[in-house]
């Protein structure tokens, strides 16, 4: 069998992985399984809003700050996140599956880094310090979340005055959010909208806790 067909059998394995995680999504909120990792652990070349370097750009990170890596995965932001506020920085790994953050413990030692934390939980079961972060990014994982008012209460409580959240969302995703309902449960939690990059179908929003709260 040459090379060509290897290539060809491949995609069409990639085509029906990627099927199956899909309808398997649009019935229930799954996050994408540790074993299956390595399909979002590079940038999406389709879309420049899913970019790593890109989300990151609009954070107007400084080296101090403390970080949220909600729904870390395999840690595709994790790494320059931890790089971006070095070296008085944090940054907070969090996922609900180990196997994930087992990969993104790997990449940390693998990197030298020392200012990565980790915690094991799902968002909204108040295992977040409050007003401890200056930042917190949500990067195709806000449909994964079955409760996601309380999701992103925990996340206002988490943030000082003045932080910031990030949501990243693009239609490759198989709980792809639009940006009205997004926006809607942002401002429930209390959060304003201050900032949107990109369109309809690939986009980041940014809501910030007002400092006066």
């Amino acid at each position: 069998m040459n090379s060509t067909l290897y290539i060809i059998f491949g995609l069409i394995g990639l085509g029906i992985i990627g099927l199956i995680w899909r309808l398997s999504s649009q019935r229930h909120k799954l996050p994408c399984p540790s074993w299956l990792s390595w399909m979002v652990e590079m940038d999406n070349p389709f879309t420049e809003a899913n970019r790593a370097r890109v989300i990151i750009g609009h954070l107007g990170l400084a080296p101090n700050m403390k970080v949220l890596d909600a729904g870390c995965g395999p840690g595709r932001l994790t790494l320059p996140l931890a790089q971006a506020v070095c070296p008085q920085g944090e940054v907070t790994a969090l996922d609900i599956q180990e196997g994930m953050l087992a990969r993104v413990r790997e990449k940390v030692r693998a990197a030298g880094l020392q200012n990565v934390q980790f915690i094991q939980a799902g968002l909204g079961e108040g295992k977040l310090a409050q007003a401890y972060y200056d930042r917190a990014v949500l990067v195709t994982v806000l449909g994964e979340i079955p409760d996601q008012r309380a999701a992103l209460k925990e996340i206002y409580s988490a943030l000082k005055p003045g932080g910031v959240l990030s949501v990243t969302e693009v239609i490759f995703d198989p709980h792809f959010q639009r940006r009205e309902p997004v926006t809607r449960l942002a401002q429930a939690a209390g959060f304003q909208e201050k900032a949107f990059y990109g369109r309809s179908l690939a986009y980041t929003m940014h809501f910030e806790k007002p400092l006066l709260v």
